[in-house]
């Protein structure tokens, strides 16, 4: 009878314990998809190697810290970055102005009106940065290296923030939605279609 009892509830406490690791994979799955994706994982890449997996000398920290400060600055200039489709049928990216953006080469049939800066922009650089610290933070190899004495919190903090955070920053770019696609970020289907159109009508 015991064995039939403890069945069941060890059965339950493996599916809530998928169930947590589950939505805490979407979260931060979700929250990716809000940064420049070559930023995000180059941080992956290089947070490893730099850190010593966790095992950090002085050197190492000031490394982890310079790297996390250069791929927070990145994240944010990507959401002052935007391209646009020229009539040479290229992909041309740019920083953008309170006139449009800058350099435009190519641009005489582009309307970089379109492109100007405005306060959207702004949200998306705070968000962008404020993900990614969320994501850079609570990676066990940043934990390990910064902050050990943190290390028994970092999994309860990882299984509430990114969901928390996920909502939040759906919430703020369902306001101001983001139609830039800058550097790090997928270029439209539909610039993809034009940048086509135009090859082909000159070819």
């Amino acid at each position: 009878m015991q064995s039939t009892t403890q069945t069941p509830l060890l059965s339950n406490k493996m599916s809530t314990s998928n169930s947590v690791s589950d939505q805490t994979f979407t979260g931060v799955a979700n929250l990716i998809k809000l940064l420049p994706t070559g930023t995000f994982f180059l941080f992956q890449f290089l947070n490893p190697l730099v850190t010593d997996n966790g095992h950090c000398s002085t050197l190492n920290k000031t490394l982890e810290a310079l790297l996390l400060v250069l791929c927070a600055f990145a994240c944010c200039f990507s959401s002052f970055t935007d391209s646009y489709t020229g009539s040479d049928g290229k992909t041309h990216y740019g920083i953008v102005t309170a006139t449009g953006i800058w350099p435009s080469p190519s641009s005489d049939n582009v309307d970089l009106s379109k492109y100007k800066l405005w306060f959207g922009d702004f949200v998306h650089a705070f968000f962008s940065v404020i993900v990614f610290a969320n994501l850079a933070l609570l990676d066990s190899n940043t934990v390990r290296c910064l902050y050990p004495e943190f290390e028994s919190a970092q999994k309860i903090l990882l299984e509430a923030l990114p969901p928390t955070l996920g909502l939040v920053s759906v919430t703020v770019f369902l306001i101001f939605p983001n139609n830039r696609h800058g550097i790090g970020y997928p270029t439209s289907d539909g610039q993809k279609s034009v940048s086509s159109q135009v090859a082909s009508a000159e070819a």
